[in-house]
């Protein structure tokens, strides 16, 4: 990824944005542009950058409720009734795969959220496609041509997502290693494909089918009985339905890709409900990366 791209992506969510934070946004110089990983918005306070060393305030920035609502408008093209589903979980997807955190006070009935109302913060999160990153791992998660079910692990913001994503890539379209593979994508919070208007925004693959706004447990029994998946890819698995959804499928005959987190198989296997995920045996393969230059090294599973 160049900096050249990583600024043009910057600026391309900086569309989003009511004209003058807009033009404090884009004064910036094209290096900061192109480590900036999200715009935060908060009423009352000023603009921040979330960089990679810590949270940087624009000056001249304060934010008004009607400027989160201009954001609002832009990032739905002005028909929030037909982004209230993925609203009322705390997100919208805009047009170039930018994921608009949403947080506000919530309108709960029973054990679900009806919606969000008074919203009084936004975060633009700008993702950039690292097409490549996941070469290096693939030859050692090869079979015979065929993915051995694999765990990819690393604390939080430690690049799984984008590792995931790539290997969907990947897979999906073929390699020198093997040929295309069907991949099936639940992409629960719009992260991964970043889905708007029925398409992905950020490349997946040609033969990557994408299961988007549904909970884990209940996209991976639909996708085995509607879209023959050779390989299931799913992020964060944290609640014990996603853990029985994945143990579930093992038996199907179809092969994981999944991610969580932990800094190592150890950090993992010690937590009572993840650690679940490994004593299944699904799992034969953890890709553990570490460090700010986010190394990869895969390990064999027990």
């Amino acid at each position: 990824m160049t900096e050249e791209y990583a600024a043009a992506r910057y600026e391309d969510a900086c569309q989003l944005l009511p004209a003058r934070l807009r033009s404090a946004a884009l004064a910036l110089s094209r290096r900061e542009k192109a480590g900036a990983e999200e715009l935060r918005l908060r009423a009352g306070r000023a603009m921040c950058l979330t960089m990679p060393d810590g949270a940087r305030a624009l000056s001249e920035t304060r934010v008004t409720r009607g400027d989160l609502e201009q954001v609002l408008d832009k990032v739905t093209d002005y028909s929030r009734y037909a982004a209230a589903e993925t609203i009322r979980r705390g997100y919208v997807t805009a047009p170039g795969g930018f994921r608009v955190g949403v947080c506000g006070t919530a309108l709960p009935e029973g054990d679900d959220n009806l919606g969000i109302k008074d919203v009084s913060s936004l975060a633009i999160r700008i993702p950039r496609l690292c097409e490549g990153v996941a070469l290096p791992v693939l030859p050692e998660l090869l079979e015979g041509g065929r993915l051995t079910s694999t765990l990819l692990l690393s604390p939080p913001g430690g690049g799984k997502t984008t590792l995931l994503r790539d290997l969907v890539r990947l897979l999906s379209q073929g390699s020198d290693l093997a040929g295309p593979i069907r991949v099936a994508l639940v992409d629960e919070r719009g992260e991964l494909a970043a889905v708007c208007q029925g398409r992905p925004q950020l490349e997946v693959g040609p033969h990557t089918d994408v299961m988007d706004g549904c909970p884990k447990a209940l996209a991976v029994p639909m996708l085995l009985r509607a879209m023959s998946p050779q390989v299931i890819a799913l992020d964060e698995l944290a609640l014990p339905e996603d853990v029985a959804a994945v143990c579930a499928a093992a038996g199907c005959g179809v092969e994981l890709l999944a991610t969580a987190h932990a800094a190592s198989v150890e950090e993992l296997a010690a937590r009572p409900l993840l650690g679940k995920v490994l004593s299944c045996g699904v799992f034969r393969r953890a890709v553990v990366i570490s460090g700010a230059d986010r190394r990869c090294r895969v390990e064999e599973l027990p």
